[in-house]
């Protein structure tokens, strides 16, 4: 170990560059990286990356959890020769900076993941653990580690009281991830005041029952941060750190104070905070060269593991691994030998076929189901179970296994999906958000997407959840009609780099003839039957594809030409241009949308929507379908009444002409 005197003033560097970018943004939360600054310069030397190369695939994984944070995460990345300035620091929280309220992926070089809600950062870590086991599984030889690294992460009281950290950690546990290690900065302080006045909880037992091992310190001791580092390098279980801190330590007069949290400490506080420190109370911003040297060692020792890596793969890894690595990479869809499907199926059983093909043609695909496999057909046949085959079983914990497929995705080997009932979906919607946010290639798969769910009630029948979802920027739900549309639908959600959901259904669907008048799936919405002098278009996605189609051939019999547009992805038809819009929905038509949920989103195209007024019921589908309103004779006649006609006088007029009966 160095000297306590040097390793202090790192330390207290730290501690201003984050004191002086809040006071100077007049925002942001200068507590936590005060307390934390003597960890981070301790932990600075266990961590292996590249700041030269951000990608490095074996680089140890660093997860910030407490993104409220970030002036420790940028004064640590500027230390260590990431592409953040001193300017860079200089512009915290201001707009187009790359130094944001709270760090974002793809906008800040060095950070992982957007952890965003409390809680995230710490599961995220989960899953960068179980992506590295499985990549070691995958790659590694007894000859060969070409995955070898950690995953740490620092986290706070907030994340461990969200009921997320559970979730993950219960599974690390399980999974005995003995790649992770976490450190928790319990400084017993939230923005209310003092952890006691909503929590007590015995947080080294409630991880020991969970099968981890737990080791406590304290987090200004240099010696031992040090010493429980290397211990963790042994450890053949996930390891938890519990760091006792003080918030804002180092502050004159507010270190240990609830105050320091969310607000700047001021300039007379932060002036003799640096005297006391025997800085120059003058300085901001400042870092002596020294400081430089002993934090920008990462730079060299990053560069000589990279290229020693790179000389191992090279050099060591089979041709058979090498061409894994490879496929790993750059994942080729070409190789995807799709299903056909010419009957009537339900589409959470044609998507379960698509899943596995998938998966034969793509080594990195891979995922799980929060205990539903077998509900929604998200088995990955003969593939093996986690960690040594591609099937994850998450358990009961739908928001932990949405933050874990983040961070798979984000490892960059693999393609994850995990897989729920659509009513479930509530509990994925913060880490749904995040892959949307960072624009990450995952998937999800939710089942059982109306009151076609059945007896199983109200309780489980989504009515909402479309329009939440496809309210979701960069986000894209297919919400396919029969197997053909799920098909194409996969084939676009895999050239896209965003996140998808497939909306499946739980009953089987009427097969549609496989021709189209106008545009595909790939454009989100698309006309399958054209009539001339058309006065009417009619909409729908998903199990009320059929039933606009026979609601538009009755309209047209009754003399009211009509066409009907198919919607699978409602986010896809969004970003179409005009002139595809006025094709498909054609101007001088009134255009009626049909979906068995909310259909609230569907007026930025629809004159009238039949949809969901209230929550559904327990019975079977079809009777549930029929008490709603959706039979082809209820919906026509809400059909005629929207457009000013008489349903019975013109049902009795076709019934006396037989050869108009039949048209679909």
């Amino acid at each position: 170990m160095e000297n306590e005197k040097i390793l202090k003033k790192q330390a207290d560097t730290i501690r201003f560059l984050a004191a002086d970018m809040v006071q100077r943004a007049n925002s942001g939360h200068p507590g936590a990286p005060m307390g934390l600054a003597d960890i981070v310069t301790i932990l600075a030397r266990h961590i292996t990356h590249n700041p030269k190369n951000t990608k490095w695939l074996n680089r140890d994984r660093l997860v910030f959890s407490g993104g409220h944070a970030s002036a420790l995460v940028y004064s640590f990345l500027h230390l260590s020769g990431y592409d953040i300035s001193l300017e860079d620091l200089k512009n915290f929280r201001q707009l187009g900076s790359k130094t944001p309220g709270h760090p974002e992926y793809g906008d800040v070089p060095g950070v992982e993941v957007t952890t965003g809600p409390l809680g995230q950062g710490i599961s995220n870590a989960v899953g960068f653990a179980m992506a590295a086991k499985y990549a070691a599984t995958l790659l590694n030889t007894p000859k060969t580690e070409v995955i070898s690294h950690k995953v740490y992460c620092l986290c706070g009281d907030g994340d461990l009281q969200e009921g997320i950290s559970y979730e993950a950690c219960s599974l690390a546990g399980h999974l005995c991830l003995d790649n992770l290690v976490v450190i928790y900065d319990c400084n017993a302080i939230t923005i209310e005041g003092d952890t006691s006045i909503a929590w007590s909880e015995d947080v080294k037992h409630r991880f020991e029952a969970q099968g981890w091992e737990v080791s406590r310190i304290d987090g200004h001791d240099y010696e031992e941060i040090n010493d429980v580092l290397e211990q963790s390098k042994e450890q053949t279980k996930p390891y938890l750190i519990i760091a006792d801190t003080t918030i804002a330590k180092g502050a004159c007069e507010m270190e240990g104070s609830h105050h320091a949290h969310g607000a700047p400490l001021g300039c007379e506080e932060i002036k003799n905070s640096k005297i006391k420190a025997g800085f120059d109370p003058e300085k901001n911003f400042s870092v002596d060269d020294d400081v430089y040297a002993r934090f920008n060692c990462a730079l060299e020792k990053g560069d000589l593991a990279e290229a020693k890596w790179n000389a191992l793969v090279k050099n060591e890894l089979s041709s058979e691994k090498k061409a894994l690595l490879e496929a790993l990479l750059t994942p080729d869809f070409s190789k995807i030998e799709w299903p056909n499907f010419d009957s009537d199926v339900a589409t959470r059983d044609s998507n379960g076929k698509i899943l596995n093909a998938i998966a034969q043609a793509i080594p990195g695909f891979l995922g799980g189901s929060a205990d539903l496999s077998p509900s929604n057909k998200s088995e990955l046949k003969d593939m093996g179970d986690f960690p040594l085959g591609r099937n994850i079983h998450f358990g009961i914990r739908e928001h932990a296994m949405g933050a874990i497929i983040n961070a798979f995705a984000l490892y960059g080997l693999f393609i994850p999906f995990g897989a729920t009932f659509f009513i479930f979906s509530d509990y994925m919607k913060p880490t749904v958000r995040l892959a949307a946010l960072m624009k990450l290639k995952n998937f999800y798969i939710w089942t059982h997407d109306s009151i076609g769910v059945g007896e199983d009630g109200p309780t489980h029948q989504p009515i909402e959840q479309l329009s939440q979802f496809r309210a979701l920027p960069n986000f894209y739900v297919y919400r396919p009609c029969d197997g053909r549309e799920n098909v194409k639908a996969w084939k676009k959600a895999l050239s896209m780099q965003a996140p998808a959901a497939f909306v499946c259904s739980r009953q089987k669907l009427r097969a549609l003839k496989d021709d189209r008048a106008y545009g595909d799936v790939e454009n989100g919405g698309y006309l399958v039957k054209r009539r001339e002098n058309a006065q009417v278009t009619i909409m729908a996605s998903g199990s009320e594809v059929y039933l606009a189609l026979e609601v538009a051939c009755y309209l047209s019999m009754f003399g009211i030409p009509s066409n009907m547009v198919s919607v699978p992805c409602f986010d896809l038809l969004n970003e179409q241009d005009e002139a595809y819009i006025q094709t498909i929905i054609e101007p001088q038509t009134k255009v009626i949308a049909i979906e068995a949920g909310a259909g609230i989103e569907w007026y930025r195209y629809a004159d009238k929507v039949i949809c969901m007024e209230r929550f559904g019921a327990s019975g079977p589908a079809e009777l549930l379908f029929e008490k709603f309103g959706f039979k082809a004779h209820q919906a026509t006649q809400v059909a005629c009444e929207f457009l000013g006609l008489d349903y019975n006088a013109l049902k009795a007029e076709l019934e006396r002409d037989n050869e108009k009966k039949h048209c679909i």
